[in-house]
C-alpha cells in the first residue's frame, strides 16, 4: 500500500497525485475521464473510462472444438466460460462440427440455467447467457440449494424406507436441478469477483463472502451427488428389500435423521448467526452418525441373508455418513462467518486505546453472573 499526502488546490478543493507507474501501465494521459465511485466502507474506488468501457461490454468466447478431442471436454470448457461470466459462447470448427460435439453442447446447455443456443450451422454453434443478477440474491440462491439437497437427501432414503423406486428416480431427477443452481451461483460470485457493482446486486457485502459462499455452494453440490447415489442404490436393491433385516432398516433410518439434523442446524446458522446450532451439528456428527455408521457397518454381514445387498447398503450408510460430514464441515464455515464480526458469542476489539481481557476480568465476571 502507498502513502500520498493531500494537497490544497484553490480555496476548497483537495487534490491527490496518481502514482506514475500506474498511469503509465493504463495509459492514463492529460485530460482523460476518470470515474469515481463511493463504496460502503466509505472508500472511494478510481476507474480510468477506458476500463469501465471494457468491463461494460459483452463477455465473448470461442472455443476451438477442433482440439476438444476427449470425451465431454468440450462440455467442460463451456461450463467453464459460463462459470467464467461469459454473456456469449462461440463453438466452432474449421471443417465441420462432430456429432458428438453438437449432442455434448446441447446436453450442457439444457444443464446450464440461462444458456441458450441462438445459432447454429454446420461450423459453428451461438451460445447466449441471458442472466439478470439483479434477480437473483446470491443467499436466496443458496437456501434454495439446500431445500433441493435436502429434498434429494430425504426421498432418497424414504425410497429406500418403503422400497419405492419410483420415489429413488424423482430424487434423481432432481439432481440437475441442483446442478444447475451450483453452476449459476459459481457464474455470479466469479463475476461479483470482477465487478463490484454485480457483487452489491447479489448481496456480497464482503469479498470475503465470496470464498465462503462457493464452498458452502460445492458442499450443497456434493450433499445432492451423495442423494444421488443413495437413489440409485435404492434402484439396485430391488426385491433384494424384503431380505433385509428390520434392525438395518432401523438404523438407516436413524443415520439419515442425525445427517439431516447435521445439515438444517449448519444452515440455520448461516442465517441465524447462532453458533450453538453449528456446533451441535458437528458434535452429532462426530457422536452420532460417525459411531452409528461404524456400528452398522460391522454388523451388516451377519443381518443380512442376501449378500448381494450388502455392497449397496454399505454405500447408502456411507453416503448418509457424508451428508453429515459435509453438513458439518457447513457448520465450520458458519461459525467463520458469524466471527467477521462482533457478536454475543465473541466481541471484536481495537487493540490501540483499549484494555486487555484481563484487566476488564471483574466487568466479565459480573456479566457472567448476571446471565
Amino acid at each position: 500500500m502507498e502513502a500520498r499526502k493531500v494537497q490544497r488546490v484553490g480555496q476548497t478543493t483537495l487534490a491527490v497525485s496518481l502514482p506514475k507507474q500506474w498511469t503509465e501501465e493504463i495509459g492514463l494521459k492529460r485530460g482523460d475521464t476518470v470515474f469515481l465511485q463511493l463504496e460502503k466502507d466509505r472508500s472511494l474506488r478510481l476507474m480510468p473510462s477506458a476500463l469501465a468501457k471494457r468491463e461494460a461490454a459483452p463477455r465473448t468466447s470461442v472455443i476451438n472444438a477442433d482440439l476438444c478431442s476427449e470425451p465431454r471436454m468440450l462440455e467442460r470448457i463451456v461450463v467453464g466460460n459460463y462459470a467464467m461470466g461469459r454473456d456469449t459462447i462461440w463453438v466452432i470448427s474449421s471443417e465441420r462440427l462432430r456429432s458428438s460435439h453438437v449432442e455434448e453442447v446441447r446436453e450442457i446447455t439444457s444443464k446450464l440455467m440461462g444458456l441458450g443456443i441462438m445459432e447454429e450451422s454446420s461450423k459453428k454453434m451461438v451460445l447466449q447467457c441471458s442472466i439478470d443478477p439483479l434477480k437473483f440474491p446470491i443467499h436466496t440462491l443458496i437456501r434454495r440449494l439446500y431445500i433441493i439437497t435436502s429434498t434429494i437427501h430425504k426421498e432418497a432414503i424414504q425410497a429406500f424406507l418403503d422400497a419405492d423406486c419410483n420415489l429413488a428416480e424423482d430424487a434423481i431427477r432432481r439432481e440437475n436441478e441442483a446442478d444447475r443452481l451450483y453452476w449459476l451461483i459459481v457464474r455470479l460470485l466469479l463475476s461479483s469477483l470482477k465487478d463490484r457493482n454485480i457483487a452489491e446486486k447479489i448481496g456480497v457485502e464482503d469479498p470475503r463472502q465470496i470464498t465462503g459462499s462457493r464452498t458452502i455452494a460445492a458442499l450443497l453440490e456434493r450433499i445432492a451427488d451423495w442423494g444421488e447415489i443413495i437413489a440409485k442404490d435404492v434402484i439396485e436393491i430391488g426385491d433384494c428389500h424384503n431380505d433385509i433385516d428390520d434392525f438395518v432398516i432401523k438404523a438407516l433410518s436413524s443415520i439419515s435423521e442425525a445427517a439431516h439434523d447435521v445439515c438444517s442446524k449448519a444452515m440455520e446458522c448461516l442465517y441465524t448467526g447462532d453458533i450453538r446450532l453449528a456446533n451441535v451439528a458437528i458434535e452429532t456428527y462426530e457422536k452420532t452418525v460417525e459411531v452409528e455408521e461404524q456400528d452398522l457397518v460391522k454388523k451388516l454381514a451377519g443381518k443380512i441373508s442376501n449378500t448381494e445387498a450388502c455392497p449397496y447398503l454399505r454405500r447408502i450408510a456411507l453416503g448418509m455418513r457424508r451428508i453429515a460430514e459435509l453438513g458439518a464441515e457447513i457448520s465450520e464455515i458458519a461459525i467463520n462467518r458469524v466471527l467477521e464480526k462482533s457478536s454475543k458469542f465473541c466481541e471484536i476489539r481495537s487493540s490501540k486505546g483499549r484494555k486487555s481481557p484481563s484487566d476488564r476480568h471483574d466487568s466479565w465476571s459480573g456479566a457472567v453472573a448476571g446471565t
